[in-house]
């Protein structure tokens, strides 16, 4: 552990570099909470990206902080973490998101984050130093949270064609305009609930390893929640564009009622793992409920191409970013 020594200014400027991660966080998933809804023609774009993230900071009243907890305390062994591990964290983190937002990529922060830490800590003392349960139970999500996404919203989607079929469409797409308004806040409150955690656990990392928490504290300082839930909350504000239109119009095309069921059965899926204090991809999570209610209607309904460009996406998040990370804690080390 760093000295408690540590100058007050590069745990200060840590901060805020964290807290500008999860400002990108925010704006960079912003899709995954409203894409379904905007494409659907159920809120415009400036409506959507409010409520969006009115949810997204509602969630720090919902959520224990497990997700926290296991990125603050259960990725990295004690001891191993110092001010320049985190930097090339975010800094790995915060690369892989911007390339990936200028291409329009729908891939995973949470992925970039946790890759951005296990590139800086085996570049600092090798990958003994990680908790291998943190890591692989992350890694394992990066495949169980599209596959349940996908179940759920398949699901979904057949019991509600099911539910329904009697109904004339004109009414069925009346009632479902109404309730995606509560599937798409179910969603953000996930959204919220669990990314917004993430950078609470880094920041809990980083004053923990420079002496200014104690390790022995069950929950990191009450002004560091507040601040990554409202730093998620205006960057959902302003929102990723260029990844709604991939989200909500390149994978398949939406109506009302498979928007509800795409958002509930990423929101249950979401729940779940923040209920288990995983840290999941909420962008892998909707991609495969989106994917599920279009292969529902009908295999062809999915644009299976640019689904593949997307999971080639995110296979490489964590590689690509802990290279980054890498680089980036090499150069902190040479150059503080």
């Amino acid at each position: 552990m760093q000295s408690v020594q540590t100058t007050l200014w590069v745990v200060v400027l840590l901060v805020a570099l964290a807290i500008a991660f999860d400002f990108m966080n925010g704006f960079h998933d912003a899709a995954n909470s409203i894409a379904t809804v905007v494409s659907t023609g159920v809120l415009k774009p400036a409506q959507a990206v409010l409520f969006a993230a009115f949810f997204n900071v509602v969630a720090i009243f919902i959520f224990h902080l497990s997700v926290a907890a296991t990125v603050g305390k259960g990725i990295v062994m004690p001891g191993v973490v110092d001010t320049h591990v985190v930097f090339g964290a975010l800094i790995g983190a915060i690369t892989w998101n911007i390339v990936t937002w200028y291409y329009g990529i729908p891939s995973s922060s949470s992925h970039a984050l946790i890759g951005g830490i296990v590139g800086a800590v085996i570049a600092k003392s090798g990958a003994g130093s990680l908790v291998a349960g943190g890591v692989l139970k992350t890694v394992a999500f990066i495949f169980v949270s599209p596959l349940l996404g996908f179940l759920l919203g398949s699901l979904m989607m057949v019991l509600v064609a099911w539910v329904f079929r009697r109904v004339r469409p004109n009414r069925v797409d009346k009632w479902f305009r109404r309730l995606q308004l509560v599937s798409a806040g179910a969603y953000s409150l996930g959204h919220g609930g669990n990314d917004a955690q993430k950078t609470i656990g880094i920041i809990w990392m980083l004053l923990i390893a420079t002496g200014y928490t104690a390790a022995a504290e069950t929950s990191p300082p009450t002004w560091v929640i507040v601040s990554c839930y409202l730093a998620i909350g205006a960057g959902t504000m302003f929102g990723g564009w260029r990844i709604v239109k991939t989200m909500g119009q390149k994978i398949t095309k939406l109506k009302p009622v498979g928007g509800f069921c795409a958002e509930t059965g990423g929101a249950l899926t979401l729940f779940l793992a923040t209920g288990l204090g995983i840290p999941v991809s909420t962008t892998h999570t909707i991609t495969g409920a989106i994917v599920g209610v279009g292969s529902v209607q009908r295999a062809s309904a999915v644009r299976w191409g640019v689904a593949g460009n997307i999971i080639c996406a995110w296979v490489l998040t964590i590689p690509a970013s802990a290279f980054v990370a890498a680089v980036a804690y090499w150069f902190s080390m040479t150059i503080f």
